[in-house]
């Protein structure tokens, strides 16, 4: 009797057996596509973008807009750290060693900007020259863009005639209704650039784009705070 059952059984169990493979499969499908999805907004450094500190201990960092220190007069960086394409880094080290040679250095304001944050500083203030549209990003997000000025071998900056982020005529290449030390100390920085194949914009005297890359891919990844 107890055979018949185990017979009788048989076709049961043969048909519960693959409804659970079936189940199990599913369910190790989803966690494996769970693993492999990427976030919009990655907390891992891009591939294709380095520290510019781990090129070089040189170049100073001072990154506004992770302080109020800006013409937001607001943060809107978790920390301050100096990521931008690798091509770009290795030319702003070369200027940076050039300068070192004259007695000057580099002391970086702003590099590789996120996405999430052009949108976040669009929305604190849309509709202006000074933020670039998160429809189409900046020069900024694509790592191609750096902020900076010249300091002496010390750390004490060179005279520019007006702070970071001055929005006015003032801060133009062209405005040259200015000491002479301090035209002379832009033109170092702008030739010193134009050297290694940055540009600059009429508008801004710190601003640089790495021509080779402007049109580079819009980027969205963040970096860890946690280590700084």
């Amino acid at each position: 009797m107890l055979c018949v059952l185990a017979i009788l059984s048989l076709p049961a169990c043969a048909e519960k057996a693959p409804k659970q493979a079936q189940t199990l499969n599913q369910e190790t499908h989803k966690t494996q596509t769970i693993k492999t999805q990427t976030p919009p907004n990655q907390t891992t450094p891009h591939p294709d973008f380095v520290s510019i500190t781990t090129l070089s201990a040189d170049i100073m960092l001072d990154i506004k807009y992770a302080t109020p220190d800006n013409f937001l007069k607001q943060s809107v960086y978790e920390c301050g750290e100096c990521f931008l394409r690798k091509e770009t880094a290795q030319a702003l080290v070369k200027v940076n060693a050039e300068l070192m040679q004259k007695g000057y250095r580099i002391k970086v304001f702003d590099c590789y900007r996120p996405l999430s944050v052009q949108r976040k500083m669009w929305k604190i203030m849309p509709n202006t020259p000074y933020v670039a549209n998160p429809a189409k990003g900046s020069k900024h997000n694509r790592g191609a863009a750096v902020d900076l000025t010249l300091v002496t071998l010390d750390g004490k900056e060179l005279d520019m005639g007006t702070p970071f982020d001055f929005f006015g005529q003032k801060a133009h290449h062209s405005y040259k209704n200015l000491p002479k030390n301090v035209l002379a100390n832009r033109t170092l920085l702008k030739s010193s650039m134009e050297k290694h194949n940055f540009s600059s914009i009429s508008s801004e005297w710190w601003h640089y784009d790495y021509k080779p890359l402007q049109n580079a891919k819009v980027e969205n990844f963040t970096w860890d705070c946690a280590k700084k």
